[in-house]
């Protein structure tokens, strides 16, 4: 059955989160290190303990991929490999060290800068996101178009097919939802993120990242990796444009599933620290098997089922 791991992303993160593999699993222990190493301060603190930093952008996105890695270097060392490989925007770094395009200490350097630029772009209280439930994507993007002329704001994830998330400067995303509104909108749920992601507010991040990108070696990919900004498989010369328009282009993950199925994937292992994916796997295709790994317990009932 060809499988295929997809990563968690950010808003997946919580005290505690990978302890129980940490304490069992040596593979985990040496990953949560490298990280320490790399960013000179103690991964598993972050982690494990309560603390106001887990929630940073800045720390949530190296806490995230070096959760996710973990993890993934534990199923390949039970044998469990992919045959491709997708993230959910921040997880998509994970997905590149699936590939092999990326080293471990690579990406978690890279993922730390990225989340200081979105930080900075975005600081907490500026704009707002708002998932649109249950509305045809021309609609919500006809909207966001004609919303615009009161600042920023477009969708910034597809994420199923009747849960599409807009973002943006404050004043054009209410009159979005008015527009919505009118248009017959009945479910459009404020979210409680760090700032409004994956518009053009991110440009100076994406600017930024450009420039870290440049001098970023990338490794040839050993797998397919599916791209969050076109859905479909990344080309090899193709990443470091690609991880630069991510920040600032709208996540299209469930065309990214249509994709992934086109290349004929039957089984998607969410890996990473949540249950997001397999949330909006049900609301995608449920013909797609899903199992995920989040801890002991999940890592126990998937390899049951492989």
């Amino acid at each position: 059955m060809k499988t295929a791991f997809l990563f968690s992303g950010q808003g997946d993160q919580y005290p505690g989160m990978g302890k129980d593999l940490y304490d069992q699993y040596e593979i985990v222990q040496k990953t949560f290190e490298q990280a320490s190493n790399v960013l000179n301060y103690d991964m598993a603190e972050l982690c494990f303990t309560e603390n106001e930093q887990l929630d940073l952008t800045e720390y949530t996105q190296p806490a995230i991929l070096t959760v996710s890695v973990a993890f993934l270097r534990l199923l390949k060392e039970k044998g469990i490999q992919p045959d491709a490989a997708a993230g959910l925007s921040l997880g998509e770094y994970s997905a590149l060290v699936a590939s092999q395009a990326l080293s471990f200490e690579t990406a978690v350097d890279l993922v730390a800068r990225r989340g200081k630029y979105m930080a900075e772009a975005a600081p907490s209280g500026v704009g707002k996101m708002v998932a649109v439930m249950n509305m045809p994507a021309d609609t919500i993007e006809k909207a966001c178009q004609q919303a615009s002329e009161y600042g920023i704001v477009s969708p910034a994830n597809y994420n199923t097919p009747k849960q599409i998330v807009i973002g943006g400067e404050e004043k054009a995303v209410d009159y979005a939802l008015d527009l919505l509104s009118q248009a017959g909108a009945r479910r459009m749920i404020p979210l409680n993120v760090s700032g409004p992601f994956h518009t053009k507010l991110l440009e100076p991040a994406s600017k930024q990242l450009k420039e870290v990108l440049k001098e970023t070696t990338f490794n040839e990919m050993q797998i397919p990796v599916v791209s969050n900004t076109t859905a479909k498989v990344m080309k090899q010369d193709e990443i470091k444009h690609l991880l630069e328009l991510q920040v600032k282009s709208p996540v299209r993950f469930y065309e990214s599933v249509a994709t992934l199925k086109e290349l004929g994937i039957e089984r998607i292992i969410e890996v990473g620290p949540g249950k997001t994916i397999n949330g909006f796997m049900k609301k995608i295709d449920k013909s797609i098997k899903t199992d995920r790994v989040s801890d002991l317990k999940t890592l126990q009932a998937t390899e049951e089922t492989i």
